[in-house]
């Protein structure tokens, strides 16, 4: 009798376990992240879409750049090769657009990480966590 309730408890454990726990499984070749059980985590999903849009930019941007000067600066077409080059205008939009990316990450950045530092007001839980130095 035993062993049959122990045998029932099993079936009904593995029946919750097949059934419940791949709901929000990862599944194979699955691109991007399971779905955000908190704000907090749906805030880290968009800067990270937000991110990787502008590293695609700059990506396109810096290969084009040097698909071009691959293609407009070799020894057949330029064989003899000038000392001085005016770039006065790239130096500037180098300088100046990195910053401006800059500024369009860390404003949603800044803002999601000082939602992360909102106390809860009544929590369900609380922790207290004590660590030891091994060496002392």
């Amino acid at each position: 009798m035993e062993i049959q309730m122990m045998f029932d408890f099993f079936r009904i454990l593995e029946w919750r376990f097949l059934t419940i726990a791949p709901c929000d499984a990862a599944e194979p070749w699955q691109l991007g992240s399971q779905d955000a059980a908190t704000p907090m985590m749906q805030g880290i999903i968009d800067l990270h879409h937000d991110i990787f849009f502008f590293l695609i930019l700059i990506l396109v941007f810096v290969s084009r750049m040097l698909v071009r000067a691959l293609w407009h600066f070799h020894e057949q077409t330029n064989p003899i090769p000038q000392r001085i080059v005016h770039g006065t205008t790239i130096e500037i939009l180098r300088t100046i657009f990195p910053s401006i990316i800059l500024m369009f990450i860390a404003i949603p950045s800044f803002a999601l990480l000082y939602s992360m530092d909102e106390v809860v007001v009544d929590p369900a839980i609380t922790m207290k966590a004590i660590g030891h130095q091994w060496y002392r």
